[in-house]
């Protein structure tokens, strides 16, 4: 059973920060293109960073320079460090493959807002 499981939403004030984490199971994420995707309310989603399998990186423009994708292939985990956070950035975040097999993990909620 392939799975993606990922955590470390929550509240935060703008300018600050949060990590997120989606854990894979049943696959190595590291032989597979991986991407953070969000979906802000009553918006369709939109990708915000990849990662390749030989681990090249690439960000959208509205993020670049604030959201850092990262791996750890030893604990099969794949990771949004997300700096300088802002309100539009409120959204449900959800990591999936980019390609090879199609999953998807369920969001976890950033609320961005004073």
């Amino acid at each position: 059973d392939v799975q993606l499981q990922a955590s470390g939403g929550g509240s935060v004030q703008p300018g600050g920060s949060l990590r997120l984490s989606c854990v894979a199971s049943g696959f190595s994420l590291g032989n597979y293109g991986m991407k953070w995707v969000r979906q802000a309310p009553g918006k369709g989603p939109e990708a915000v960073s990849y990662i390749s399998s030989r681990g090249t990186t690439s960000t959208v423009t509205s993020v670049k320079g604030r959201f850092t994708i990262s791996r750890d292939n030893a604990k099969n985990t794949l990771y949004l460090q997300m700096n300088n956070l802002q309100p539009e950035d409120t959204a449900v975040y959800y990591c999936a493959t980019n390609g090879g097999i199609d999953v998807r993990g369920q969001g976890t909620l950033v609320t961005v807002s004073s």
